[in-house]
């Protein structure tokens, strides 16, 4: 009867081993494979995972005192465990683990560890041994990942390497080719996708896809995509480390480079601002004599480093956006976020003026460091987003294209998913957001939905790896939320509570603030606001699964 019930104790095991690690599994490749940022994460996030710590004690039990009654204990506790990592498994969709090679090769490791503990559990302990190894297998999955990642590092390195320099050899077999490099806080993506647009008008373009800004993706993308008949590789580098956009520009080295912003972001790895300045500026130190660099002059992170090292960087465009007084609000939000948008040198940059905001868009005009000008509009909406749009003109006009023949292509730029992104849904407008907030980001997303007549809502979770700055950066939110909005719905009551004291003191009518704990019961409150006008519903920010 025990050796039936040990049979089918360890087939569950086995079972829920699976979900058990797929979950752990998933978070490790959230936080970037990096062992010392997945044991921050386990710190954090201790509780969520105590239900192992039960199955660890039934199974210590079963092993000591072997009967029907401890092995019944023991697989409840297996069977609960197995229903609460199914539920987790269903409940982080927002980006699904990618069963790549690596990790393949993590989930080989770790089944060897797994089965290696329970032989020795067995040989130590014959029977008796199987069923603490039970309870103790499922339990020690949270950490074998650690230690399976140590084990597999020198041929991740090997593999990696060996993918690096094919990819190397590609770049240097196509020598007609100009990379342009984009690194920055925040609006790279947007850029790059902006640029593309721009520059397919006259050339043959290739770009790293959706957010492939890591070395390995960068590598992907020219051993997959890569052909003779490319002129130009538009080459998002993105950093949590510093040395990480080095790393990119050792592989592809860019021939020219914009850096769309500097701002508080990733402070968890970079810990201070300082780290974030000298790791964007990497692009800049691994352009040629004769690279352009490009510049957001309206950001002061970036003033204040050219001001400082300025004269080691030789070919400087900068570019921004006057932004004037057309905004339907007054939102009265100073922070230190490093936008100031007077800031740069108009003399040598490219500079936006007269922008006016519609429902249908944006219009503004462009004037050349030359003094020519021409007026676009475009679909988008967000200051930032102007500035982003005139970075990208002005590296397409560098490279040879007559602003008047940009005015169709900037008409063409679309919305990227997830960022500033106009969703017409009837009476209601969402603008959603939702990619990756930052405190500069979520600043001009809240005075952008001020500039619009009608009824004003903010629909957020808040700001995460901000480190030791991050309950300052939420509360600072609160307070430019406040004086922007007209409704405002905070997602999660515990990490959203510097927020909502932002906007207790900001003297904003707490009635008009609700606290949820789900986007669907946050979505379904701002549908029910009855106040007449037309409704704008704005996303900023939607936390990954692993917060």
């Amino acid at each position: 009867m025990m050796k039936i019930m040990l049979t089918i104790e360890i087939v569950l095991t086995i079972y829920t081993a699976f979900y058990v690690m797929r979950y752990n599994l998933h978070m490790f490749q959230l936080n970037g494979y990096k062992n010392p940022e997945h044991v921050a994460w386990m710190k954090k996030n201790m509780r969520k995972q105590g239900l192992l710590f039960a199955g660890f004690l039934a199974g210590l039990l079963a092993g000591a005192f072997p009967n029907p009654v401890t092995a019944v204990f023991l697989s409840l506790c297996t069977l609960l465990t197995l229903w609460y990592y199914s539920l987790l498994k269903r409940n982080n969709t927002k980006k699904k683990l990618v069963y790549t090679n690596r990790v393949k090769r993590l989930i080989m490791t770790d089944t060897i560890l797994s089965l290696a503990v329970m032989l020795l559990l067995y040989l130590a302990g014959r029977l008796k041994g199987l069923w603490f190894s039970c309870g103790l297998v499922l339990f020690i999955q949270q950490f074998l990942l650690l230690p399976s990642n140590t084990l597999n590092s020198p041929m991740e390195k090997g593999v990696n390497n060996h993918y690096i320099n094919d990819a190397k050899k590609r770049l240097r077999e196509n020598s007609r080719l100009t990379v342009i490099g984009i690194t920055g806080s925040y609006g790279k993506t947007s850029v790059k996708y902006f640029l593309n647009t721009l520059l397919q008008t006259r050339f043959n373009v290739l770009m790293t896809p959706a957010s492939y800004n890591t070395p390995m993706g960068v590598v992907k993308t020219i051993r997959g995509s890569l052909k003779p008949t490319h002129e130009i590789f538009i080459c998002e580098m993105g950093a949590r480390h510093v040395g990480d956009i080095k790393e990119i520009c050792d592989i592809v080295h860019p021939n020219h480079g914009i850096i769309t912003s500097i701002g508080p972001q990733h402070l968890e790895t970079f810990f201070n601002m300082d780290n974030i300045k000298s790791t964007k500026f990497e692009l800049a130190d691994a352009l040629p004599k004769d690279g352009m660099l490009f510049l957001n002059g309206d950001n002061s992170y970036i003033n204040d480093h050219i001001k400082e090292k300025g004269g080691q960087y030789g070919n400087k465009i900068f570019y921004g956006a006057d932004y004037g007084t057309d905004s339907n609000r007054d939102c009265n939000t100073e922070n230190d976020t490093g936008n100031d948008s007077r800031s740069g040198e108009p003399d040598q940059g490219y500079r936006a003026s007269d922008i006016r905001l519609s429902r249908l868009g944006t219009e503004f005009r462009v004037t050349a460091p030359d003094g020519e000008t021409e007026q676009f509009q475009m679909r988008l909406i967000g200051g930032h987003n102007v500035a982003n749009v005139v970075g990208s003109i002005a590296v397409a006009h560098k490279l040879g294209i007559a602003l008047k023949d940009l005015k169709v292509p900037v008409r063409r730029i679309q919305s990227v998913e997830h960022r500033m992104q106009i969703l017409d849904k009837g009476p209601v407008t969402i603008i959603d957001d939702a990619f990756n907030s930052n405190p500069a980001g979520s600043k001009a997303a809240v005075e952008t939905l001020a500039m619009f007549e009608g009824v004003r809502i903010l629909i957020t979770p808040g700001m995460v790896e901000l480190g030791a700055e991050e309950e300052r950066y939420n509360y600072e939110f609160g307070t430019y939320a406040a004086a922007c909005c007209d409704y405002i719905a905070l997602v999660g009551k515990k990490h959203t509570e510097p927020i909502r004291k932002g906007i207790q003191d900001s003297g904003f009518s707490m009635e008009r603030c609700q606290v949820v704990e789900k986007l669907e019961e946050a979505l379904s409150w701002a549908y029910g606001i009855k106040e007449q006008g037309h409704k704008y519903i704005l996303l900023e920010n939607d936390l990954p699964d692993n917060y």
